[in-house]
């Protein structure tokens, strides 16, 4: 009896440290949803220098980051190892089924917090790839336009409706403007 007392105030104890783990990860995602909406307006905005300072801070703190992964890790290889199961049986909802009440509500609080969170970001994410994509397309279209004005058949017309060829002196025409 005192053997499982003691087993069940480790667990407790590694499941408050899970805990303060999930609230590291739900900072970080909020953290990163605000991101998201920078970066979208920094593209929009086309301000590439602090675009790269963001760039830069993201990857900055994702380097730090990883240390709650490994922590969050090493904390469900423990609980794993407690209860006597592989660390692919310790998710939030499999655990919060072998806890008390109290813990059993918190975890599944952080949970929750958790799903929603990554449902948002899932979103914006996805629409942050749009708006990069659609920015480059649009770049590449401009480009192309710009770079093979001889080729695309276009005809240039004067101030005096005359059609005009589409060099003068030599030279392309990078833009026209006849008036």
């Amino acid at each position: 009896m005192v053997i499982l007392k003691m087993l069940a105030n480790e667990i407790e104890n590694y499941v408050d440290e899970m805990l303060d783990c999930l609230d590291v990860d739900i900072e970080h995602i909020r953290k990163n949803l605000s991101r998201l909406n920078e970066m979208r307006e920094l593209v929009i905005k086309r301000d590439d220098v602090e675009l790269r300072k963001l760039l830069d801070s993201i990857q900055g703190e994702s380097d730090i980051y990883r240390e709650n992964e490994t922590r969050r890790l090493m904390l469900r290889k423990k609980i794993a190892d407690s209860l006597g199961c592989g660390i692919e049986n310790i998710t939030l909802s499999k655990l919060a089924n072998r806890l008390p009440e109290n813990k059993r509500n918190r975890v599944i609080e952080k949970k929750e917090q958790l799903k929603s969170l990554v449902g948002n970001f899932k979103k914006e994410y996805a629409g942050t790839i749009v708006l990069v994509s659609e920015c480059a397309r649009f770049n590449k279209m401009l480009l192309r336009s710009i770079f093979n004005h001889g080729q695309t058949g276009s005809v240039y017309y004067g101030a005096n409706g005359t059609v005009r060829e589409h060099k003068e002196n030599g030279k392309s025409w990078l833009v026209n403007c006849d008036l």
